[in-house]
């Protein structure tokens, strides 16, 4: 119920209902039921605020520049276009908004941005889990790529 700026009334009827220019947000013309004066309204959608929690402890508001960045540094050379990456970002942030978690932990962004990646382009899959998963030595190394083949000898 939206009450009537007028008379407090908890009534009212829509007249008229458009989206503004920008298309994130509904204009509506509403009629009080006991006054009858007019007003109006904006519906938008409420915009949901991620916390991303460091190794550290630290906590800053989620970014999703950070995940692009990630993505082109991971996919340098690679036959990957901007548009591809702008649809893993797009699954990831819509992955962490349908969690319903408010704090996500930065190890979990690290881990669907490796999952995506690993699904998109093997290589840039390996360059990002290298520096994410900062392998100590070339055993760790091999081990991952190990594990890599044996999936896809598996799929």
């Amino acid at each position: 119920m939206m009450k009537c700026p007028y008379c407090g009334y908890e009534e009212s009827k829509v007249i008229d209902s458009r989206p503004t220019e920008e298309g994130n947000v509904i204009r509506r013309r509403r009629e009080c039921i006991d006054c009858n004066k007019r007003y109006t309204t904006y519906e938008r959608v409420e915009e949901v605020n991620l916390i991303v929690v460091k190794k550290d402890g630290t906590r800053e508001s989620f970014n999703r520049t950070k995940i692009i960045n990630g993505l082109i540094r991971a996919c340098e050379k690679r036959p990957i276009s901007i548009d591809q990456m702008e649809s893993v970002a797009d699954r990831i942030e819509q992955n962490l908004i349908n969690s319903m978690e408010r704090e996500i932990p930065s190890a979990k962004i690290g881990e669907l941005l490796m999952e995506e990646l690993k699904l998109l382009d093997e290589v840039a899959y390996v360059r990002f889990a290298s520096v994410y998963r900062q392998f100590k030595d070339l055993n760790s190394f091999i081990n991952e790529l190990t594990k890599m083949l044996d999936e896809k000898k598996e799929n």
